[in-house]
């Protein structure tokens, strides 16, 4: 585990603090049963990891000085309460683990107003050479802010969501 520094901290603060006030439920977003269609969430949190991942040098910053980028290799979304037409969202990003490739994290999509949890999304990005369109290495300036990161992150409560996998769960006899 790495050391918690004041460097870590003002990173992790900064993270906390991102502004997401630009995201609310668009008209176009909305399906036959009044709320925002399934395939939008995966947008929404797309569009909204942009902003932690510029904060960590992995986002459109790598990709124009390194000519590196992220994918996403797997995603995996909870859906916990209905969102409706023109509500304001809030997110919360937490990195769960790093390696010289991948980055896995999480984040909470929450209702700006209420900040009930209306959904979550679990994540698994690799670093890609666009070049090559391969995995490769982080640069050394993203690996830094990430080592920083999980100096804090790592200390943070796991969240119940993450991990989970997909099934039926059955009683005993049934």
């Amino acid at each position: 585990m790495t050391t918690i520094t004041d460097d870590s901290r003002q990173l992790a603060a900064a993270i906390d603090a991102l502004d997401y006030s630009r995201f609310r439920v668009l008209p176009d977003y909305i399906d036959a049963n009044g709320h925002m269609n399934v395939g939008y969430y995966g947008v929404i949190f797309d569009t909204a990891s942009d902003l932690p991942c510029a904060a960590l040098d992995i986002g459109f910053p790598m990709i124009s000085r390194h000519k590196l980028t992220i994918f996403t290799i797997e995603s995996h979304l909870t859906f916990q309460r209905e969102i409706l037409e023109g509500r304001p969202l809030n997110f919360t990003f937490q990195m769960l683990d790093f390696d010289a490739k991948r980055m896995h994290f999480f984040m909470t999509m929450r209702d700006a107003d209420s900040a009930e949890i209306s959904a979550t999304q679990e994540v698994m990005s690799m670093c890609i050479d666009m070049a090559t369109r391969r995995s490769t290495s982080w640069p050394p300036d993203a690996m830094e802010k990430l080592t920083l990161l999980s100096a804090v992150h790592s200390t943070r409560p796991r969240p119940p969501e993450a991990g989970r996998v997909i099934g039926i769960r059955r009683k005993a006899g049934s």
